[in-house]
């Protein structure tokens, strides 16, 4: 009896410890779950968190609005032509070449829409108007090294029936690479085409060629484009001199040797010269 009694109780003795080792499995896996789950609600809080500062919660931005072309009615008469007014949401990117018939020869340049929207979009819109047909260069200045051109009367009266805001400024300033000294910086390099202003902050229909480095055109006109070929011409007309309003020698007045704008087109199609990228040809026609 006594060893059947012994064996009962080593029996119940191991079932216990088997309950115990199951309990103490049981206590360990429910340890390592809650620090599971614990780890994952930390990482998901951080996440959440990080997120919430970054400003990932905020409400979806509004679309970005380009801005329009403000285009301001001149008077007619005195030089201002009646010539409407052009799109005032125009293309924001492009690079339309400007092919300028001269009576001395072709003169092309790319236009820059991205950097001038609005000049951009003048331009073509008188182009397309014929406005620049028949229109002789009306003003060249040595120490600007720029011809001017685009005038319908022949003289700096002339302008569109609007004006417009100058863009782009402030421009950083230029040192040209074939001669780098302080003294030849400039704000407009070699073969710019640059719009003149035809009062404070209000840019009309001529526009420069600047055809020499270190021009002294200050800082508040608009740079709309690089001419790719044909500054060469440009530069014949300088080498010319110009002249005062008594016929005799002067650094800025009527240009001796006349540059006369046949006709103007724009066009989308570059093919007439493929290779050209409007850094790359204004740098190869300003050697």
């Amino acid at each position: 009896m006594a060893s059947k009694s012994g064996r009962q109780r080593r029996l119940e003795r191991q079932r216990a410890e088997r309950r115990m080792a199951r309990l103490a499995e049981q206590q360990r896996r429910r340890r390592r779950s809650q620090a599971i789950i614990g780890g994952s609600l930390a990482l998901i809080l951080v996440v959440l968190g990080t997120t919430w500062l970054l400003g990932g919660f905020s409400k979806k931005p509004a679309p970005v609005s380009l801005p329009t072309c403000t285009w301001t009615p001149r008077t007619a008469g005195a030089g201002v032509e009646d010539t409407g007014l052009p799109d005032a949401n125009p293309p924001k990117i492009g690079a339309p070449k400007l092919i300028l018939t001269t009576d001395l020869g072709e003169i092309d340049a790319i236009v820059d829409v991205a950097s001038a929207p609005c000049a951009a979009a003048s331009l073509r819109f008188l182009v397309s108007s014929g406005f620049y047909s028949n229109t002789t260069c009306v003003q060249l200045d040595s120490a600007a090294m720029a011809l001017t051109c685009g005038s319908k009367t022949g003289d700096a009266s002339s302008s569109p029936g609007y004006q417009f805001p100058v863009e782009g400024v402030p421009h950083p300033m230029i040192t040209p690479s074939d001669n780098p000294t302080p003294s030849t910086q400039t704000f407009y390099n070699k073969a710019s085409l640059v719009m003149t202003n035809v009062d404070t902050n209000a840019v009309g229909s001529q526009f420069f060629i600047v055809y020499g480095d270190a021009s002294n055109l200050p800082d508040e006109y608009t740079r709309v484009g690089s001419v790719l070929g044909g500054l060469d011409i440009v530069q014949q007309v300088a080498n010319a001199g110009a002249t005062d309003g008594n016929g005799n020698a002067a650094p800025t007045g009527k240009p001796k040797t006349t540059l006369t704008i046949k006709s103007a087109t724009i066009t989308d199609d570059l093919s007439k010269n493929p290779s050209a990228s409007p850094s790359a040809s204004a740098s190869q026609s300003a050697t």
